[in-house]
This record gives structure tokens, C-alpha cells and sequence, in this order.
């Protein structure tokens, strides 16, 4: 592995700083992801606070997790260690010092006393609430966070002061993990290993996409060859794991619509939306819909997974691992290359339509995809200011041409959409190309102020 960086997270990092700062008392929740690097932001934001505690909860009794904590926090305070080994009786003396404290990997925490939260809750409103303590929860599992803490029924709930959903890192904080060959090789860099830096963390930029990919994911030995087995073992434990095993791979292998998935999947069309509502909730799979349409309103959906390396994995990888073990090192070369450029067509569309407030700007009140019956465009964006963007997208070998500009502007005239400052909307084409585009589309172009052309440079530079 490359030696660790840490990388941007300016605004959360900002976020700690002001509240292990601030006069008053401060309760802050920070959750998201395994292996989005919630930890590694925390205990970098508390390096600066001399007295802070940092714990990081096991899976272990309460009485054993109570003793390490009281260890811990004890070197900091040492008055601690003649306090009863009691959650209430600990954070009320830390109270009383205005401590920072940092209790991570919290769901371990409440899986081993569901009381917690309650006790918490207790002495935060008899005692903490009138300190300047800072209590900052940490936590992986998301259910747990959201259920025992940020939710409506959890006895937390309305105490805390901030939260933090930690997304992964853009593309452009991530590219300098990337073997840096050009934009291209930043886009297929995204395409397999996303933002997420652990995953970040594997990779030798030194070699080529390709090498990486059979080296970190082919490999049995690689860092991250059995990566979404076990985040998704650790979050579903023996519940039912194949059922999601298999919706994901039906969704990673193109099965988007939800007749689709449970037809792949053999799972009955009324109990799909339960498997799908929580793998939404883990952030693993995203809806789309029309960007025009209401999402609360309307059945069109489609569905992709929304963290990269597991589109990969269950592309690639799922179910095909003892070939990929027979092939070794041309694994890579026999499995992934010859379909690896279909498989770069939706990552691509995402990069351009993440791109498009910087290529195009505007105040957008949407961006993201259309469709409609045989019609279907692959970036739209709804400007504020009444302007109706429309994108193709063509991560291929050919260059685009008129014909590919005259079947955008096409299906672009079929889009309803009544801007809110009324009238009809002003449309603007965009063609996003990986080769580059025909002498005839750029003469186009030149004479045209209502069309964009946009390389991988543009996209990605």
C-alpha cells in the first residue's frame, strides 16, 4: 500500500474544530460508510485538542468495554479512575472538566447495552447539557446510527447540535491516488475504486489501471478481494445474505427496473422494495428518475449501485472466483478487458453529469437523467434561469457525429418541463465524447452557440 494521506474533509474538519471550541455544550454524530475514513477524520480534527478522549469501542462485554474506556480516558483524567464504572457517573465528571470526548464505533456500544442511548440521553439533559463538553459519537453501521440515535424514536433524538454524513471523496481529491496516465485512466481509476479511501489506499499508482484491478480485486490475495463480502456480512450478518448478494449482482449486470431485478434475482416483485429500501439506506444502490419528474410521485425507477467497487465486484468477481483463481494473472486480460469499455458507459455518463455545473454553470435545480417510452437522455440539467441542458454521452472507440447531435436534439424536444420563470425552456446541447468528435460536429459547434462539445480533458481537467 502507498503511504496514507489525508485528503481534503476541509468542511468537517471545520465542523469539529468549531465545536471542540465552542462555549457550550456540544453533541455531534458522525456516521456514513465503512472505510470512508470517519475515524481517521476524527482522531485528526482531536489531535489538536490537548485533552481530548479518543475510545474506539470492540465487540466485547459492557463490563470489559466500561474498564477500557475508564483506561483510556484515565490518562487524560486521571480522576476518572475512582469513578464508578458507570456510563451516567463518567460523562458527568467528564462534564464537569468540559472534556472533548470521542466515542467511536458507538453501534458496538448499543448492541451490547440498548439502555445507552437512554442513559445518555439522561444525564445530557440533567448535567451535560449546561457544560462546554463536546460528545461526539462515531459509527459505521448505519441502521444503528439512524435508528439509535438521529431518528425519531431514539431517546437522542432533538439533543443532538451537528451531523456529519460522510460522503466518499470526489473525483478530483481522488485522482491524486490514481496512476496519472491522463484523464482517462482518472475516469476508469473512478469507475473501479470510486472515493472511498481505503480502497484509495490500496492502489500503486506507479502501475496501470489494469495491474491495479488484477493485483487489488482479481487476486485472492488482494486487499480488496472479498471487500464487499465482508461490509456486507458485517452489516447483515447471517440474515439472508444471498438474497442481496443477488439483487446486486442483477443490478451490476444491468437489471435496472424492478421487474427486471426480481426476475433475475427470483424474488417476488412485492418483496423486492424491502431489500432495495435497505440497501438504499447503506448507501449501496441509488433510485433515478426522470430528473423532471416528482420522485415521490412517480413509478418510474430505475436503480444502480452506487459505490463503484461493488458494481466491479459483482460484475467481475461474484460468483466467478474460483475462474478467476485457474486464470492467475491473466485474469484480468480474459475476465475484465474484453468488456471493460461497456462496462465504463454509465460511469462515464456519471462523471458528466457530476461535471456539468463547471462545463455549463448555472444554478441547476436538478441534474441527472430522462427518459421517456423509446426516448432517453443521459445527462440533463434544469437550470434556474429556464435553460434545459442536454447530454450524450459516448464512452466509446468512434468519434461522435451530426447523426449522434441530431438524435440528442431529438429526443431533447420530447422533455415536458415548465421552467419557474415560465415561458418555454431555452434549450443547450452538450456532447461529452471519449474520442473526440467528427470535423463536421465541431464545424457545427463553432457556428452554434447553443451546443457544447466536451472531451475527457474538459470533463476531468
Amino acid at each position: 500500500m502507498v503511504q496514507q494521506q489525508f485528503v481534503n474533509r476541509e468542511h468537517e474538519r471545520e465542523t469539529l474544530k468549531t465545536a471542540f471550541q465552542s462555549e457550550t455544550a456540544e453533541l455531534l454524530v458522525i456516521y456514513g460508510r465503512r472505510r470512508l475514513g470517519k475515524s481517521a477524520l476524527v482522531r485528526k480534527a482531536a489531535a489538536d485538542v490537548g485533552d481530548a478522549v479518543y475510545w474506539q469501542a470492540t465487540e466485547e462485554t459492557p463490563d470489559v468495554q466500561l474498564a477500557d474506556f475508564v483506561a483510556t480516558a484515565s490518562e487524560t483524567f486521571p480522576v476518572l479512575a475512582d469513578i464508578q464504572r458507570d456510563w451516567e457517573a463518567l460523562l458527568r465528571a467528564l462534564g464537569r472538566q468540559n472534556a472533548v470526548v470521542v466515542l467511536d464505533e458507538f453501534p458496538y456500544l448499543v448492541e451490547s447495552d440498548e439502555a445507552l442511548p437512554s442513559k445518555i440521553q439522561r444525564v445530557w439533559d440533567t448535567d451535560l447539557e449546561d457544560t462546554s463538553m463536546t460528545l461526539v459519537l462515531v459509527g459505521s453501521s448505519i441502521s444503528v446510527m439512524e435508528e439509535k440515535v438521529l431518528g425519531g424514536g431514539s431517546p437522542l433524538y432533538g439533543r443532538r447540535t451537528g451531523a456529519i454524513d460522510l460522503p466518499p471523496l470526489s473525483i478530483n481529491d481522488a485522482r491524486r491516488f490514481y496512476p496519472s496516465d491522463g484523464p482517462d485512466t482518472t475516469i476508469q481509476s473512478w469507475g473501479i475504486f470510486g472515493g472511498t479511501p481505503y480502497y484509495l489506499r490500496a492502489l500503486d499508482p506507479s502501475t496501470t489501471v489494469g495491474e491495479n484491478i488484477q493485483s487489488q480485486i482479481l487476486s485472492e490475495h488482494g486487499v480488496l478481494h472479498n471487500e464487499p463480502e465482508f461490509l456486507l456480512r458485517t452489516e447483515f450478518g447471517i440474515r439472508e445474505p444471498r438474497t442481496y448478494y443477488t439483487i446486486l449482482r442483477a443490478i451490476a449486470t444491468g437489471n435496472r427496473e424492478t421487474n427486471e431485478i426480481a426476475n433475475f434475482a427470483g424474488v417476488d416483485s412485492n418483496s423486492l422494495g424491502s431489500y432495495l429500501s435497505k440497501l438504499r439506506r447503506l448507501r449501496l444502490v441509488e433510485r433515478d428518475v426522470p430528473v423532471t419528474a416528482n420522485p415521490n410521485a412517480t413509478r418510474k425507477s430505475r436503480y444502480r449501485l452506487k459505490e463503484p467497487l461493488f458494481r466491479f465486484w459483482f460484475r467481475y468477481v461474484y460468483g466467478q472466483m474460483g475462474k478467476l483463481a485457474q486464470l492467475g494473472d491473466a485474469a484480468y486480460e480474459e475476465v475484465v478487458e474484453p468488456t471493460f469499455t461497456e462496462y465504463m458507459g454509465p460511469v462515464f455518463e456519471i462523471v458528466c453529469q457530476n461535471a456539468l455545473p463547471s462545463l455549463v454553470p448555472n444554478t441547476y435545480q436538478g441534474i441527472g437523467y430522462w427518459w421517456h417510452r423509446d426516448n432517453e437522455l443521459d445527462v440533463v440539467g434544469l437550470g434556474s434561469d429556464g435553460t434545459l441542458v442536454a447530454g450524450e454521452c459516448k464512452y466509446t472507440s468512434r468519434q461522435m457525429t451530426e447523426g449522434d447531435l441530431a438524435d440528442l436534439e431529438r429526443a431533447a424536444r420530447e422533455v415536458q418541463w415548465t421552467p419557474d420563470v415560465g415561458g418555454e425552456p431555452t434549450l443547450h446541447y452538450c456532447c461529452f465524447c471519449r474520442s473526440g468528435f467528427s470535423d463536421g460536429l465541431q464545424s457545427t459547434a463553432v457556428e452554434r452557440e447553443d451546443l457544447s462539445l466536451f472531451t475527457l480533458s474538459n470533463i476531468v481537467g
